[in-house]
C-alpha cells in the first residue's frame, strides 16, 4: 500500500530542488503563455485600425492598457483571499482557468466586437489563478530553508519559457495572420495547462486543498530549520454554499468589471477604493496577530510591496508605451541585416533574457550563500532600481539612433536595454515573492501573495496613467513627435528609479530590523 504523502515528506527533499516544483512551473509555464501572448498584442490590436483592431488613440489604448491590467492583478487579491477562506488553492486554480479559456475563445470569435467581454472574463479568471502556484511553491519549503530563493528563482525562470513562446507566437500571429488566431492560441495553452496540473495534483496532495479542520497548525518557532507547530482551536469546515457563492459572484461580476474596463473614468474610483480597503483589510490582519514577532515581519512585508509597486510602474511599460514606441520608431532588423519584428522583441526579450538569468541568479545566491557573502534582500532591491535607471537611459538615447522621419530606432540598443531590465527584474521579483512567503504567517501567505499581485495591479494602472501621458490623444501624432515625447519620458523615469534604489539601500538597517532576522 502506498505511503501517504505528507507535508513533512515534502519539505525533507534530497539535493536543491523538490521534485513538486517542477511540475508547479509547468502549469504556469502555460498560464504565462497565454497570459503574456494576450499581453503583448493587447495594446498594439487596440490601435490598430486596419487590420480589424479597435482603432482607439495611442493615449486612450494607453489608459486601456493600464486599467485592464489592474484589474487582472487586483483580481489577484480577492482570489488569493477567497483560496485562503473558502475554495483552496487547487479549486481556485481550476475555476480561474476554465473562466480564463472561455475568455479567449469569446475574443477568438470576433475580437472587434467581443473583445470587452472576453478580456473580462480573463481578467476575473487569471485573479483566481494566478496567486495559488506562487502560494504553493512557498509550501515546499520549511521556514528557514537557505534553498527557498533559489527554487524560486528557478521556478521564475522555468515558467517564463511559456511567456517567450507566447510572447513570440501571439504577436506574429496577430499581426501577420489574424487577432482571432492569435488568441484561439492563448485559449488553447491554458487548457493544456489545466489538463497538466488535474495529472499531476497527486504530487502536491498535502498543499492547497479546501481549508478544513486540517488547517489549525502553526509555526510559533524556527531554530536550526526545525520548526516547533503548535495547535490552534478547531477550524469548522467551510459550508458548500460558500464555495458555489464564490464562484456565483465571479460570474455576476463580469457585467460590472466591462462596465468598468469600457469606462475609465470610474477606474480611478474603483482603484483608490480597492487600496483603501486591501490596506484595511491588511491593518485587520496584522493586529489580530498573536505570534511574538508577527506585527513587524508583517509591516516588512508591506514595504517590499510598495517598493514593487513603485518597480511595477515602470517595468510594465513594455505592454504599453514601449509597445508602441517599438511598433512606429524602432528598426525591423537587428545589427541593421537581421529581420526581426521590434514587437516580437519587445514582449519576448525580456522572457529570453529571464531564463538563463534565473538559473544564473539561483547558483549564484546559493554559492553566496554558503559563504555568508549573500546581500540581504532589501540591497538586492536596491540593486534592481538601479539597473532600471541604466536601462531606461538607453531607451532614451534610442532619439539619438533614429533617423530624421523618428523612425529606425536601433533595434540591437532596444534589446540591450532590456537585457537591463530583466537583471533588474530577476534582482526583485522572484526575490521579492520569496521574502513575503516567509515574512507572513502560513495562514496569510494567500492573502500577502494577493497583496503582491494587487501592488502590480496599482503599477500597471501608474504605467498606463505615465503612457497616457508620453501619448497623443489623436491618430496623427508624427513619428518625430512621438520619438521626443516617449524618450524624454523615459529620462525621467531612469531619475526616479535612481531616487527609489538610494532610499533603500539608506533604509536597509530600518527595514532589516522589522525583518526579525528573515533573509
Amino acid at each position: 500500500m502506498a505511503q501517504e504523502l505528507t507535508l513533512e515528506k515534502i519539505q525533507n527533499f534530497k539535493g536543491n530542488y523538490p521534485k513538486q516544483i517542477w511540475y508547479m512551473f509547468l502549469v504556469e509555464m502555460w498560464e504565462r503563455f497565454c497570459f503574456y501572448g494576450m499581453r503583448g498584442v493587447l495594446t498594439i490590436f487596440m490601435i490598430d485600425h486596419i487590420r480589424g483592431g479597435l482603432g482607439l488613440a495611442e493615449k486612450e489604448a494607453n489608459l486601456k492598457y493600464g486599467t485592464i491590467q489592474a484589474f487582472v492583478y487586483a483580481f489577484t487579491f480577492l482570489g488569493g483571499m477567497f483560496a485562503d477562506k473558502i475554495l483552496g488553492f487547487k479549486r481556485s486554480l481550476v475555476f480561474g482557468a476554465l473562466v480564463m479559456i472561455t475568455g479567449n475563445f469569446i475574443i477568438a470569435v470576433n475580437p472587434n466586437e467581443l473583445f470587452y467581454w472576453g478580456i473580462t472574463c480573463s481578467v476575473i479568471g487569471t485573479g483566481f489563478f494566478k496567486p495559488n502556484i506562487t502560494s504553493m511553491v512557498g509550501f515546499l519549503y520549511k521556514d528557514g530553508d537557505t534553498r527557498r530563493d533559489a527554487g524560486f528563482s528557478l521556478f521564475y525562470s522555468g515558467i517564463n519559457l511559456g511567456a517567450l513562446f507566447g510572447g513570440i507566437l501571439c504577436v506574429w500571429l496577430g499581426k501577420y495572420i489574424g487577432w482571432s488566431y492569435a488568441f484561439i492560441a492563448s485559449g488553447t495553452v491554458m487548457i493544456i495547462g489545466l489538463v497538466t496540473f488535474l495529472l499531476t495534483k497527486k504530487y502536491i496532495q498535502p498543499i492547497g486543498n479546501k481549508p478544513n479542520v486540517n488547517d489549525n497548525l502553526r509555526v510559533v518557532e524556527v531554530e536550526n530549520n526545525l520548526q516547533k507547530i503548535e495547535m490552534d482551536e478547531q477550524v469548522k469546515s467551510n459550508p458548500a454554499w460558500k464555495e458555489y457563492a464564490v464562484y456565483a459572484g465571479a460570474i455576476v461580476a463580469i457585467p460590472i468589471i466591462l462596465l468598468l474596463i469600457k469606462n475609465a473614468s470610474f477606474t480611478s474610483i474603483f482603484m483608490y477604493t480597492l487600496a483603501i480597503v486591501a490596506v484595511a483589510y491588511f491593518l485587520f490582519e496584522v493586529f489580530r496577530q498573536k505570534e511574538e514577532g508577527a506585527r513587524p515581519k508583517l509591516y516588512a512585508a508591506f514595504i517590499f510591496i510598495f517598493f514593487y509597486f513603485v518597480f511595477e510602474t515602470f517595468f510594465e511599460q513594455a505592454g504599453g508605451s514601449l509597445a508602441i514606441f517599438a511598433e512606429k520608431n524602432v528598426s525591423n532588423k537587428l545589427f541593421s541585416f537581421i529581420p526581426l519584428d521590434p514587437n516580437m522583441v519587445n514582449n519576448s526579450a525580456n522572457s529570453l533574457f529571464i531564463i538563463p538569468l534565473g538559473l544564473v541568479a539561483g547558483m549564484v545566491w546559493i554559492w553566496l550563500s554558503k559563504r555568508k557573502l549573500e546581500p540581504n534582500t532589501i540591497n538586492k532591491f536596491g540593486i534592481s532600481f538601479l539597473f532600471m535607471a541604466v536601462s531606461y537611459f538607453f531607451f532614451f538615447y534610442l532619439r539619438y539612433t533614429a533617423n530624421s522621419q523618428g523612425t529606425g530606432a536601433s533595434l540591437g540598443i532596444f534589446s540591450f536595454a532590456y537585457l537591463l531590465i530583466s537583471i533588474a527584474e530577476i534582482c526583485l521579483s522572484p526575490i521579492g515573492m520569496s521574502i513575503v512567503t516567509k515574512l507572513s504567517p502560513k495562514k496569510l501567505q494567500g492573502v500577502m501573495v494577493g497583496l503582491w499581485f494587487l501592488a502590480s495591479a496599482y503599477g500597471q494602472y501608474g504605467a498606463g496613467l505615465l503612457g497616457a501621458a508620453m501619448s497623443s490623444d489623436t491618430n496623427a501624432t508624427s513619428n518625430m513627435e512621438r520619438l521626443t515625447s516617449y524618450t524624454e519620458g523615459y529620462k525621467q523615469m531612469a531619475y526616479i528609479c535612481i531616487a527609489a534604489g538610494v532610499i533603500l539601500i539608506i533604509c536597509a538597517p530600518f527595514i532589516k530590523k522589522l525583518m526579525r532576522g528573515v533573509r
